[in-house]
């Protein structure tokens, strides 16, 4: 759980609360969580997935990437999927 205030002292009365009620660990500052990178600089906070997109094109590199205007021509006909579910696991982790 991650509590955002500018108020320290709502910050010490929520945990507070929440230690009433739940085992709770204070991990400190958070830099990374769900993959999502927070950078805090004076007031402002922002969110940054680089380093997982960066992680995810290095693990995936073996696929040549490639821009077209048109993905598939009209005179394409696709077939239906027969690959197995560890590739289509693998698309979608892609995608």
């Amino acid at each position: 759980m991650l509590i955002f205030v500018t108020n320290i002292e709502v910050i010490k009365s929520t945990k507070k609360i929440l230690s009433s009620n739940f085992d709770i660990k204070d991990l400190g500052n958070v830099d990374v969580m769900l993959r999502i990178k927070i950078i805090r600089i004076l007031d402002e906070i922002s969110l940054s997935q680089s380093n997982y997109v960066d992680k995810m094109i290095e693990r995936f590199n073996k696929y040549v990437i490639k821009g077209n205007a048109n993905s598939f021509p009209p005179h394409i006909h696709l077939y239906k999927n027969t690959g197995t579910e560890k590739r289509q696991l693998e698309y979608s982790q892609i995608i």
